[in-house]
């Protein structure tokens, strides 16, 4: 058996007119887990990654602190691309809302996307230029399944968001749309969730482990959007 480490990309800019950037901090959060990953000698045979910045960057800064060359046989799927914050919004609220700036901004925020993904997941919303729930969650069974058939034995890193994630846990699981929105909402930034690898089946091992950051000079460092 081998096993799929998933990780959510680093800090992006939440708030910013591009989200789909890394911070500062977010980079630094990546270079560290592949400091981290190299300090214990873990190697991966194969690499998955969403398509968005913030999944290439974050791997960019994977690889530097694991102190390898990446190569052109990183396998990028749209189906780990996260789903759109803003269109899910919008879809139940669409008339302008602040920037969320402030704690309670923040707050609003989240309440609201979570009611949206409700929504959407039970198909009573469509957001323009998204799929529906059955076509995001479809791909990212199809990277699940590509995985567990074609790497058996292996390590393997899958770098996505939250979103397609917490789905991918809720696949194996079984959850409820309901418990998979929880999940989501409590991924962290930077965090590692694993897998075991079957022919038979995918199995959850961890989920949301910031152990790379676990350390009095790095807890500064978690954060969550």
């Amino acid at each position: 058996m081998g096993t799929l480490y998933l990780v959510r990309h680093g800090q992006a800019s939440f708030g910013a007119d591009d989200y789909d950037q890394l911070s500062e901090r977010g980079h630094a959060q990546a270079v560290r887990l592949g400091e981290y990953w190299r300090e214990r000698g873990l190697k991966f045979d194969t690499v998955y990654c969403g398509t968005l910045k913030r999944h290439q960057q974050t791997l960019e800064g994977i690889v530097q602190g694991l102190g390898i060359t990446a190569d052109d046989g990183v396998n990028r799927r749209p189906g780990l691309n996260e789903y759109d914050s803003e269109a899910l919004v919008h879809a139940i609220h669409p008339a302008p809302l602040p920037k969320p700036d402030t704690p309670e901004l923040y707050r609003q925020h989240f309440r609201m996307l979570c009611d949206a993904l409700a929504q959407w997941m039970n198909g009573t919303i469509s957001p323009a230029g998204m799929p529906d729930w059955e076509g995001f969650s479809n791909g990212v069974h199809q990277v699940l399944e590509e995985v567990r058939h074609q790497h058996t034995g292996q390590n393997v890193l899958l770098v996505s968001s939250g979103g397609p994630i917490s789905t991918a846990v809720g696949q194996v699981l079984g959850t409820s749309p309901e418990v998979t929105i929880a999940l989501n909402m409590r991924l962290r930034n930077i965090a590692v969730s694993e897998f075991t690898i079957n022919p038979k089946r995918l199995m959850l091992q961890t989920f949301n482990t910031l152990n790379h950051l676990d350390t009095d000079e790095h807890r500064s460092w978690i954060t969550s959007a």
